[in-house]
């Protein structure tokens, strides 16, 4: 009775799991070419929490979150041009001019995902006649100190990544290492000031949902904001301070919910100094360990 009970348990979860993955099929099946073509563009660099939120969204706000994908990527936000996604797709047109294998283009193949992930290897050896336990011919690229070893299966022009740099690739590609190439998330926080009657004053900071990084926690999405907040007079002297800690847990639907509205924390200030004052705002993502400053000058 035992064996059949674990038997109906371990049967109802592979169901469970093939009616989940049925279902996200189902969702990318459903989606416009446009929309279809930027999922399967980013395969290599797109977070299973990005995945799954861009597949719920209604047609009329991807684009929105396909701007803020590659904006949340940007190493100088500063600038007009996105280095990180002009360097992808650049990678991405020399795998298929290398790497072109027999009904396969080259982005798509084992070499073409590594290129474009991690660049041009420092040096590449190449054994025609096969290496160490392979009889096939092997090519074996170096990063670093690090091997990827590509081998030609049955001699067919087909080079498959061997198991062991496969799982290294997972490892160096999973948080934290990949978030140490993930660039500023709230480029475009804003902040406001208001007198609201004498010596006090209405601070508000605001940012979109949609630049803020989660992680997934099971079926949750999960982070902390810190905001702080200082005012100095003229005469450098700090007369008012202000701290928050933010902590978000979300299910999916409600990050869908929120996709398109601004996170907000608003809190009276106490005024008294000599002017002018510069109001210093610090917002940090504590799963990303980053922190954005803004300094506001104002009259009082």
């Amino acid at each position: 009775m035992k064996n059949k009970k674990v038997i109906c348990i371990v049967f109802s979860m592979l169901i469970i799991l093939s009616l989940s993955s049925c279902a996200t099929s189902k969702q990318e099946k459903s989606l416009d070419s446009s929309s279809s073509q930027f999922l399967s563009r980013v395969r290599y660099i797109i977070t299973p929490e990005e995945r799954a939120v861009f597949l719920q969204l209604p047609p009329s706000e991807r684009e929105k979150f396909i701007e803020d994908f590659w904006k949340r990527r940007d190493p100088t936000p500063e600038t007009p041009e996105n280095e990180f996604k002009v360097q992808y797709f650049r990678r991405i047109n020399e795998a298929n001019r290398l790497f072109n294998e027999p009904g396969v283009q080259g982005w798509l193949t084992d070499r073409g995902r590594v290129w474009i992930i991690f660049g041009r290897p420092d040096s590449r050896d190449i054994y025609p006649d096969g290496y160490d336990m392979y009889l096939e011919p092997v090519e074996v690229w170096y990063y670093r100190s690090q091997p990827f070893v590509f081998v030609n299966r049955f001699r067919s022009g087909q080079y498959q990544l061997e198991q062991l740099s496969a799982e290294r690739i997972e490892r160096i590609t999973q948080p934290p290492e990949v978030q140490s190439v993930r660039p500023a998330w709230p480029t475009d926080f804003e902040v406001n000031l208001k007198k609201i009657e004498e010596e006090k004053a209405l601070v508000t900071v605001s940012l979109p949902y949609s630049q803020i990084w989660f992680k997934a926690q099971k079926e949750r999405f999960e982070t902390t904001i810190e905001v702080i907040l200082e005012i100095e007079d003229s005469t450098k002297e700090k007369i008012w301070s202000f701290h928050r800690s933010c902590p978000f847990s979300l299910s999916l639907e409600e990050l869908k919910d929120n996709f398109g509205k601004n996170f907000m924390v608003e809190v009276q200030a106490e005024i008294r100094g000599q002017s002018p004052f510069i109001l210093s705002v610090s917002v940090e993502n504590k799963l990303e360990h980053k922190k954005y400053e803004k300094k506001l000058k104002f009259e009082f």
